[in-house]
Parts: C-alpha cells; structure tokens; sequence
C-alpha cells in the first residue's frame, strides 16, 4: 500500500489539451502509517436455542507479532473471560462453555470469530474482543469490538381453556397461554373447518392469548386452534367447543337428579328390609332362650307309681264323673273314685268302712329308709266325696304339666 501526491499543474494549456491530474509516489511510501483495529461484523447477533451462534470478528495490523486476544462476556454480576491467545496457545476458561466455545477460523488468518454451538439462553449477553500487538499503534477503543447475542427460545406447547358455561345465548371466553418462550410468543386464534373463521380484536388478545365469544349459538360449536408464536417458533393447543340448548342441559340434568333419586330410594329400602330380617330373627332367638319365670316346676310325688290297672280305673272314674249329671237319687260314685276338687288338689280313693287309708311309704336315700310321715288331720269342714256329688259339686281334670313347664 503506497502513499501518492495529487499534483494539478496550472497555466496556460495548448489547445486540444486537457489539464488532469498526476500522481506522485512520496519517499516515505513504504513507510506503514495504519494502527491496529478490530473489526466487527455485526453488533447484534440472534440465535435460536440449541443451534449455533457466530459472533463475526476480525482485526488488521501490519505488525508480525503474535496478538494476544481475549474474550469476555459482560454478565451480572461481573464479567468473566471465556478464552484467550497468548504466544499463540489458545486457552479456554472454566465456564458454562468451555465445551461449547471456539475460534472459527485458524488465529493465524486474522479472523478471531467466536463459534458458540448449542445456544442456551442464559448464553444472552454482550460479548467483547481485545486485541493487542506489541509493536503496532493502538488507539482508544479501536482494539475492542461488542457484539451483544441474543438466544431466542421458540414458545413451549401451550394449554387452551374454557371458561364459562357454554349454552346457548351465554358468554365464554377461550384463554391460551404458554410457560417458556423468548421473546414472549403473540397468540393468533382460528376455528378450523369445515367452518374456517379468523378472530381480530377486541374479540381477541393477542398479547394475552384470549378469545371472548358472546351470545353463543349452536352453529358456533367446533374446534378452536389457538397458535402462540415467536421468531424462535409456534407451537398450537386446540379445544372443542359444544354449545348446549338450554332444554337439553334441563333433560340431562333431570336425568341425572331422577337416577340419584332412584338409587337412593332402593338403598333406603335394602336397609329397611335387612334390618326388618336382623330384628326379626333376634326377637326369635330371645324368645327361644328366655326362661319363664312364672312356670311352676312340676312335683315328683312322695309315692311310688300305682300299676296300670289303678291308672285305668282312674280314667274310667274321671270319665264317669264327666258325663251327665245324675240326680240326687243317683248311684253313688265308687269308693275307689279318684276325685280332683276344684282347687286342683288330689285326693286318693276315700277309705273303706272300718279300714284306714293306704300308707304309701317314702323311697329310701342311700339304702336307708325314710320315716314315714304323719298323715295331716282333716281339715275342718272337709267333706266326703258323696257329699260332694249330692251338693252338686262339679270334678275338674286338670292336665299334667312336663318337667320344662309346658302342658302335657
């Protein structure tokens, strides 16, 4: 690169000749007057998450020494180096990139670009170069370049919802909204066909990613698509809307009250039914097991069992006694009648003429006979069973009792 002397020469010019310009090579002309500077590409550079990013970076310098480059990312809450050159030995720092960070192109051509793969967001941020050559001229500022990246995120999957009560004549709105996503994603609705609408505001936000539909009708059912979008992406959510007649919510809600109704009504009536079981069963099994307390327990006789031919001749006498009455000039009963009063007592065959009445003597205990006891004196006023008959005295039979109490 030399360095030339514009000369004009002026004076008076022969005629068909212009005057122009000469160009004078100075002595000094080899002499370098350039410093050394860094050049940037580009001051903002924009990468989507997960690819690549090139901050474009080269400096010019006539001097054959070995630069010694850096480069720092300015982040709260100071900045950090990620790498350097120093004698030509690049180093790279302890940092979220040391894995991910590199130069482009050899040091050698001049051409220090920064390669970041596999962006992250958090890689945001303003990035600077510094070059220096220990033989060349440096001025303010002109050895440092900026380049501030920004790693854009593409909006997640967002969620549709619907608030309200979707009838006809009522009012719903249809809300979306995604979590992650940088810069924040703009929301577009649409219904899809075979009825194709485009929503515009004030019925829709975009910003706030909701869609207020009024006086809703039956021909506004259908799927509604919402997009959120960014310069990273799109991603969509969807949701069906069904727009109910008022008479046929009135019908499923009937429905459901008169089959909650139903039910109830059976389980009432299972539970009467096994509890009417439950007591029932319980009333017999304590009527089964109670003990009467009023029931007399049946006497064992001081005497031994007469043979069968005393029983029989009772039978006979008690039937004889039971049949039509006979009148005062009847035949007197048998002496050997049994009689039962009327006050249920017993009383033997009324002892013969001259003879005493039978001794029935006691069981023995343990092979030792018992005493015999004595027979009671007669009751004043007893009268004798002919005495009886003739007052008009009725005999009653009274029927025998079992050992438990029951009749016999």
């Amino acid at each position: 690169m030399g360095v030339f002397l514009t000369v004009r020469f002026c004076g008076e010019v022969a005629p068909g000749v212009e005057s122009f310009p000469h160009f004078f090579p100075l002595p000094w002309a080899g002499v370098s007057l350039a410093v050394l500077e860094v050049h940037v590409g580009t001051s903002l550079v924009f990468s989507v998450e997960g690819q690549q990013a090139v901050l474009p970076v080269w400096y010019s310098s006539h001097s054959h020494q070995e630069p010694y480059i850096t480069w720092m990312l300015n982040k709260k809450p100071a900045p950090f180096q990620i790498l350097s050159v120093i004698g030509g030995v690049v180093k790279v720092e302890e940092t979220d990139l040391k894995s991910r960070v590199g130069f482009l192109h050899p040091i050698e051509t001049r051409n220090i670009s920064l390669l970041i793969n596999a962006t992250r967001e958090q890689d945001s941020g303003q990035y600077m170069c510094t070059v220096n050559v220990v033989d060349d001229i440096i001025r303010m500022h002109k050895n440092v370049g900026l380049i501030n990246l920004t790693v854009l995120v593409p909006p997640a999957t967002p969620t549709c919802q619907l608030h309200g009560n979707a009838v006809v004549g009522a009012n719903v709105t249809l809300s979306c909204s995604s979590k992650k996503g940088k810069p924040s994603p703009m929301y577009q609705w649409q219904r899809e066909p075979p009825t194709l609408q485009v929503f515009f505001p004030p019925a829709q936000d975009r910003a706030k990613g909701t869609l207020k539909l009024t006086n809703l009708s039956l021909e506004m059912s259908g799927v509604y698509v919402c997009r959120a979008e960014n310069q990273a992406g799109s991603e969509n959510c969807s949701i069906v809307l069904e727009v109910q007649s008022t008479s046929t919510k009135a019908v499923i809600a009937g429905a459901v009250l008169g089959s909650l109704g139903a039910l109830a009504t059976i389980i009432f009536f299972a539970q009467k039914f096994v509890g009417y079981r439950r007591k029932k069963r319980d009333s017999q099994e304590e009527g089964a097991n109670e003990i009467k307390e009023d029931a007399v327990a049946p006497k064992t006789p001081s005497w031994p069992r007469r043979p069968a031919s005393d029983t029989l001749s009772k039978t006979s006498t008690l039937s004889s006694i039971a049949g039509p009455r006979q009148g005062y000039g009847a035949r007197a009963p048998s002496d050997t009648a049994s009689i039962l009063t009327s006050t249920g007592s017993y009383r033997g065959p009324p002892p013969r003429a001259g003879a005493r009445p039978p001794s029935l003597s006691p069981p023995a205990a343990n092979g030792t006979p018992r005493r015999r006891p004595e027979p009671p004196a007669a009751a004043a006023g007893t009268l004798p069973p002919s005495s009886l008959a003739r007052a008009g005295a009725v005999p009653v039979m009274v029927p025998a009792q079992s050992r438990a109490g029951s009749l016999v």
